[in-house]
């Protein structure tokens, strides 16, 4: 497998995470719906934060791309941060009646409701300054996540920061992050991803997410590893593990096994130990299997950010628990 862009241990920031941050509610006790639960317990979540997060957890020197509201759920998002260890150096604060976003989540293993509220929605706020232009350049990684795509000004701070990094020796990992009830139609979306992925180094997301980009994958996949274009695709696959695609290699690997309490926040516990670990060793396979075993704790906990496990916590999990193989993908 060829190597990313080479890192460098002088940088300020092991990486900057841009997308969204809020608060995510949980209905108690675990396992009943929203509407028959006794109260809630809070955490961080959104797919920058939980991802910054996770990074934080294991000693990565990240900060947050984004934007929260002037109230107390922006600033119930701020300490949050600073709990797992993420910079807010950049974390500007929305204008006008823009709110951070909330989230509603069951936490059941199977039939798993999650509500989510993102109406004129703070994180879309974010504005590019100079002072994050300085940053990318003194950054090894740069993750976008595709919900920061959905509008202005936040898409043209994304696309602007990714051609930045591009330019200057900094990874963009982009996560395609797709909800569909954030976009106006197909069309849209594809344009919109088609030109983000033209400044990622590492594309990623699951079936789903990539047939919202191209409804040619094998075709892409094909095109993205030519050695003019250097892209890494790397294909999540839930329980099956994942595929990744770089320089004509292909590299697949299961997952860890344990019985999950929720289906959701596997993702971003994922991809920022990937970053990190890849970071750190550059070792694709050890890097996913280190996201993997992240993953597999995450799932197996009420919670998000509160969730992702530190760098001992993770070694555990490898050292005891068997990966399963890889189911095939054509």
């Amino acid at each position: 497998m060829t190597d990313l862009p080479h890192t460098s241990p002088e940088k300020t920031w092991h990486a900057l995470v841009l997308g969204r941050a809020g608060l995510d509610l949980y209905p108690q006790p675990d396992g009943g719906k929203t509407s028959d639960a006794h109260g809630f317990s809070a955490d961080m979540g959104g797919s920058g934060g939980n991802i910054a997060a996770a990074m934080g957890c294991v000693g990565a020197k990240v900060a947050l791309l984004s934007a929260v509201s002037d109230d107390a759920i922006g600033h119930f998002v701020r300490h949050r941060l600073e709990q797992y260890h993420v910079s807010d150096a950049f974390l500007q604060t929305s204008q006008g009646n823009s709110r951070t976003s909330l989230a509603i989540a069951e936490v059941k293993p199977t039939d798993c409701d999650v509500v989510i509220y993102r109406n004129d929605a703070a994180d879309l706020q974010l504005r590019i300054t100079d002072a994050m232009q300085t940053a990318v350049v003194n950054s090894n990684n740069l993750v976008v996540t595709g919900t920061a795509l959905i509008s202005e000004p936040s898409r043209t701070t994304s696309l602007e920061l990714m051609k930045h990094a591009k330019s200057n020796g900094c990874t963009v990992w982009l996560d395609l992050d797709y909800r569909p009830w954030n976009w106006p139609d197909l069309q849209t979306t594809r344009a919109i991803y088609s030109l983000a992925a033209k400044y990622a180094d590492v594309v990623i997301g699951n079936e789903e997410e990539f047939a919202v980009l191209t409804d040619q994958l094998e075709d892409y996949i094909k095109q993205a590893n030519l050695p003019t274009k250097g892209q890494a695709i790397l294909l999540k696959r839930g329980g099956n593990g994942a595929s990744l695609f770089n320089q004509g290699q292909r590299l697949d690997t299961g997952v860890y096994p344990v019985k999950p309490l929720k289906p959701y926040g596997a993702g971003d516990a994922f991809l920022g130990n990937l970053v990190h670990h890849y970071n750190s060793y550059h070792d694709w396979q050890a890097a996913i299997a280190c996201g993997s075993a992240a993953a597999a704790i995450v799932v197996s906990q009420r919670g998000c950010a509160s969730a992702m496990p530190n760098a001992e916590q993770i070694n555990l999990m490898q050292q005891s628990t068997t990966m399963m193989p890889a189911a095939n993908w054509y």
